[in-house]
């Protein structure tokens, strides 16, 4: 990429060919699809998928776009002036094998700013053409804040707003129950469907909208749990010059993203005629139950995260690809997800095996660089959560210690073997080099006590293992009872003081 740098933005006109005749004909498309966020996840995810639906002429819709709050502004002009048009990279790995390519998005026909055209934003839920809403405005949009309705004044909350959108909606079709909407939330929140149509009538409930429009609301408008997946690093802000001369234009719009996608949404399958997703060959699933999705990320993709990171951290290590080329760490992580957190689960051990290694290939992208000091944030409730139940069904099976989760246990209170300092909870690698953990200070507090009374008292180390594993604070339960358990985390912190 040793290109001059153009000067020209990406926009409809510097299109040549039949690139512009494709993306004139896909804006062209009526407006189905509300979409609330302008940021980098829907356009790498939602707004790609559509395109490849368009692209093989199963859709003919196109999105219009706002902001979920009114920082988003700067965001959306952006794609205004871009004609709605950014360019997406792919960048990963496929089978084994580095890909990286990259393509212009057309799908999006309008940009409408809800705090500066209110009115135009709610003539949106009226048209007869929209069939679907979807979101993705962070967990914080999806929460209550109790707010007064004044006419011609701009909702300032993300579940209000739809309120009464929907609300001008069915006063329009007079209550049909043929004209409710699909929505289509994408917050990472469990069962984010019904969280956001809980708030939906709550704030129609404050506003006094009548009862036939809330029991409408109810029934004839589907508000769908889902689960995403796929891991979107927005603007290459490193690499942005070099990647505009390989394109030939400027795109201050410009977004990367790994091969790797995965939706799993709770709804009929029949729901694909209405958008096409599996149809075009996308990893989409129409399922009936989330929770067995929900449990192969949180126990594989976090787990493996949780797993590995306390101890990679304190050997020194810095992100989670150097953990993959690390001969012992890689054995480590793909050893304790294979032989004892699948064999636990209850699931189809195949199909599990076959998610575990997407999740390797997806660890292992040369263009990601995820840094361990991140997802070592609030470890201790995190391990919690992803990875002591597998440890505990492990031993109520028969199977014994699975030795790599007591491993990754012992790692992480060593890992949490800090002093206050300040308000802030400092620890030593082996080697002795600082470093700060983020979690929640009351356990954190335990834990620097813990170590700090069992020291200054001349305790041995297993007095203080013992005095830790058995703060339910910390673990929801007494881990000492755990037959075996605080020996064998004894046995491997002394191991690591070796080294």
């Amino acid at each position: 990429m040793n290109k001059p740098v153009p000067e020209q933005h990406l926009n409809l006109s510097i299109l040549k060919g039949g690139k512009r005749q494709s993306a004139e004909h896909i804006r062209q498309n009526p407006v189905k699809i509300l979409q609330i966020g302008e940021g980098n996840f829907l356009r790498g995810f939602f707004d790609w998928m559509i395109n490849e639906c368009c692209k093989q002429g199963n859709y003919q819709g196109s999105i219009a776009v706002s902001q979920p709050r009114p920082s988003g502004s700067a965001k959306l002009a952006k794609l205004k002036e871009q004609d709605g048009l950014y360019t997406q990279i792919t960048r990963g790995l496929e089978q084994g094998k580095p890909v990286e390519r990259s393509e212009v998005i057309p799908v999006i026909s309008r940009t409408v700013d809800p705090y500066t055209e209110w009115e135009e934003w709610l003539s949106l839920g009226v048209s007869s053409e929209l069939q679907v809403i979807v979101s993705n405005t962070t967990e914080a949009g999806l929460r209550y804040h109790p707010e007064e309705l004044q006419e011609g004044v701009p909702v300032l909350s993300f579940p209000g707003k739809l309120a009464v959108l929907l609300y001008r909606r069915f006063q329009a079709v007079a209550g049909d129950p043929g004209k409710g909407l699909l929505i289509l939330p994408l917050e990472l929140l469990e069962r984010n469907g019904d969280e956001l149509k809980r708030l939906v009538l709550q704030y129609s409930r404050d506003w006094r909208f009548p009862e036939d429009f809330i029991q409408w609301v109810e029934r004839h408008n589907r508000f769908l749990n889902s689960l995403v997946d796929r891991i979107v690093t927005g603007y290459p802000e490193e690499e942005a010059e070099a990647w505009f001369a390989e394109l030939g234009y400027r795109d201050r719009m410009l977004n990367a993203a790994e091969p790797y996608h995965f939706w799993a949404i709770e709804g009929e399958p029949e729901l694909d005629e209405q958008l096409p997703l599996r149809k075009s060959g996308l990893n989409v699933h129409w399922v009936q139950d989330l929770k067995p999705y929900q449990l192969r990320k949180v126990r594989i993709l976090n787990g493996a995260h949780t797993l590995m990171t306390p101890l990679a951290l304190l050997h020194g290590l810095g992100h989670v690809r150097e953990v993959m080329e690390h001969p012992e760490f890689r054995a480590f992580t793909t050893g304790a997800v294979e032989q004892e957190i699948i064999p636990v689960m209850g699931m189809d051990a195949g199909e599990l095996q076959h998610y575990a290694e997407s999740v390797y290939e997806r660890f292992s992208n040369p263009f990601i660089r995820h840094n361990l000091a991140d997802i070592a944030m609030n470890s201790l409730s995190k391990f919690r959560v992803r990875l002591l139940p597998s440890l505990v069904a492990y031993v109520e099976q028969g199977k014994g210690l699975p030795e790599r989760l007591v491993q990754s246990l012992g790692g992480l209170l060593r890992y949490c073997r800090v002093r206050e300092t300040e308000g802030r909870y400092e620890g030593t690698t082996l080697r002795g080099e600082p470093y700060q953990v983020r979690d929640d200070p009351a356990l954190l507090k335990l834990c620097a006590e813990a170590w700090e009374t069992g020291e200054t008292e001349g305790r041995s180390l297993a007095d203080m293992v013992d005095r830790l594993l058995c703060n339910e604070d910390l673990w929801g339960r007494d881990l000492t009872l755990v037959e075996g358990l605080a020996g064998k985390v004894t046995a491997y912190l002394e191991e690591l003081d070796r080294h």
